[in-house]
């Protein structure tokens, strides 16, 4: 045991170092940022999550680490409580900051009149985020005040509350935060599927109308600028880290109550863990400076494709009208120019017998 102690503490060090790290510079980088892009709501959202990815790194890793070199810390209640209480409130929070990305999102996108109409900017998302702490730290502090019960688990690393509790109020507790995570879940998914479809027929109906429809066009384009796009990357590249290193929690824990396997929670605590260390990369790589640089290239192979054609097709209608352009000036002098395409056949055939 003791050989293969330096090996098992060198993991969560690890992961402690890349999430605080991680996070730390994506905090710097976020705070760097432009002044009007720090007062909009969802760089406020996304500093939030940041922040709160931070939070969650700093107050559960060490416990972890301190476990692995005295396997006596989380034996005491008061500690196991504690992390318990930081895993519940940070996961929680975290799907809870996301679902309300992608919120925003979907009301700037699909419902602007009410968005302006709400006024929501970044006090509006300030005092939302306070609101999502106070509420996520009365809910999750129930455990600590005897709602329910948190006992280290069999791997002895970690604490949770006890899923498979016979108590008809703890019972209660467990299925309620599994219901209250699994909601938050599903909303984020239908929230960014309702803001890409949008998205997707806004842009097929803009195609489809003709180009004197200068308003539509302006309304594209102005919600397919770099900023929008960059934000819709972020949201839906955020909400695939933080939905797939969640859900297994909740659905092994949830799942676990019936069928009983700590080796499937140790997995899940272990992914759900990997989370904060993936979350600030996405801001860090989509930063702004970066991200216009790979849409100009990517806008760049797309404008070069589309504008090889139309001058092929512009040169050849040219050289076939050369033949036709004296005739055609005589015509429209002799004001037929109705009878233009007639005419125009008709001395075409011309030219090929003579």
């Amino acid at each position: 045991c003791e050989k293969t102690q330096p090996t098992q503490i060198a993991v969560p060090i690890f992961m402690f170092a890349g999430g605080a790290i991680g996070n730390l510079i994506a905090v710097i980088v976020l705070s760097g940022s432009r002044q009007e892009r720090k007062s909009s709501a969802f760089y406020t959202l996304v500093c939030g999550l940041a922040v709160t990815d931070l939070l969650g790194t700093c107050l559960a890793s060490p416990l972890t680490i301190a476990n692995y070199m005295d396997a006596l810390v989380l034996r005491n209640q008061r500690v196991c409580e504690f992390q318990s209480f930081v895993l519940l409130f940070f996961a929680l929070t975290g799907l809870s900051i996301i679902c309300t990305m992608a919120a925003e999102r979907y009301l700037a996108i699909c419902c602007p009149y009410t968005y302006h109409r709400w006024g929501v900017g970044r006090r509006f998302a300030q005092k939302f985020l306070f609101f999502i702490y106070i509420s996520h730290v009365f809910f999750c502090f129930l455990p600590m005040m005897g709602i329910a019960e948190s006992q280290l688990q069999p791997s002895g690393t970690w604490c949770f509350i006890d899923w498979r509790t016979s108590e008809p109020v703890a019972t209660a507790y467990s299925v309620l935060y599994g219901v209250v995570s699994l909601l938050l879940i599903l909303g984020t998914i239908v929230l960014n599927l309702a803001v890409c479809g949008a998205l997707l027929l806004m842009r097929r109906r803009t195609v489809q109308r003709p180009v004197t429809t200068g308003s539509v066009r302006e309304r594209w384009r102005a919600l397919s600028s770099d900023a929008e796009t960059q934000m819709i990357t972020v949201l839906v590249m955020t909400s695939v880290v933080v939905l797939s290193c969640s859900a297994p929690l909740v659905v092994s824990n949830r799942l676990s109550s019936k069928l009983y396997d700590h080796k499937a929670d140790l997995a899940a605590i272990r992914i759900a863990s990997v989370n904060p260390i993936l979350d600030p990369w996405i801001y860090i790589l989509l930063r702004r400076s970066l991200f216009r640089r790979l849409l100009g290239l990517s806008r760049k192979c797309s404008s070069t494709r589309s504008i090889s054609s139309p001058t092929q097709q512009i040169d050849l209608f040219h050289s076939d009208m050369r033949h036709d352009h004296v005739f055609t000036q005589l015509m429209c002098n002799a004001s037929v120019i109705t009878q233009l395409p007639a005419v125009t056949k008709f001395s075409r055939q011309d030219a090929e017998k003579l």
